[in-house]
């Protein structure tokens, strides 16, 4: 495995941790309209605990690193999003195993096996108003661009992931708390969405940042 292959995925963790951290009263703001308000605050408690201790996780390579942020996850974040975010890396990790350089193609592979594990865990799907409604989307453009470069491929991505963040308003919750309010639902984004979107974001603009760096 080179150095790049290891420093790009950790480039990716962090800013996930970081941004998760810095929006965390964003997102208790956007789940408190028909959810607990909690969303912002579970996801940051876990991701600052992966940030604080770093050093220590002890990952050799991609899979490992992706598989030792999940059981941080999976111990720090409370309600369902532990379950949900910790079996999102844990089976994208799995997805690497055995693969010391990872390809865009591998990269699919692992973000794939990463909405089947949050749909198997949440019991959810395509519709139901969840993070996976602005997820899949935009895995599958990152996906179809991907022979425009790395960089593009993610703009472009995170785009997909916020025009689909943004059309959740309107779609009838059908998994969590959302789901007991009814027509209120859809008067509101999905807070899980709306919080890929952002990531996807943070993970593009930090991308091209690390790119102009290296050239």
């Amino acid at each position: 495995m080179t150095d790049t292959a290891l420093s790009q995925a950790e480039l990716v963790v962090r800013v996930i941790a970081q941004t998760a951290v810095d929006n965390e009263t964003h997102f208790c703001e956007l789940d408190a309209v028909v959810g607990d308000g909690d969303f912002g605050y579970s996801l940051a408690r876990g991701f600052e605990i992966v940030l604080a201790d770093w050093d220590e996780l002890g990952y050799t390579d991609v899979a490992s690193l992706l598989k030792k942020t999940a059981i941080v996850l999976s111990k720090r974040i409370g309600g369902t999003s532990g379950p949900i975010w910790g079996t999102a890396f844990l089976r994208a990790g799995g997805a690497l195993t055995n693969t010391p350089e990872p390809d865009g193609e591998a990269v699919i592979r692992a973000l794939r096996a990463a909405i089947e594990g949050i749909k198997q865990r949440g019991g959810c799907d395509l519709g139901d108003k969840t993070l996976v409604d602005a997820l899949q989307p935009a895995v599958d453009e990152l996906e179809r661009e991907l022979s425009r470069g790395s960089g593009q491929a993610l703009e472009l991505a995170a785009i997909k992931a916020r025009e689909s963040a943004e059309a959740t308003k309107g779609m009838l919750a059908q998994r969590g708390r959302a789901a007991y309010t009814g027509e209120r639902s859809l008067d509101s984004v999905d807070a899980g969405a709306v919080g890929i979107a952002v990531m996807f974001e943070a993970v593009s603009k930090a991308w091209r940042e690390a790119e102009l760096e290296r050239a």
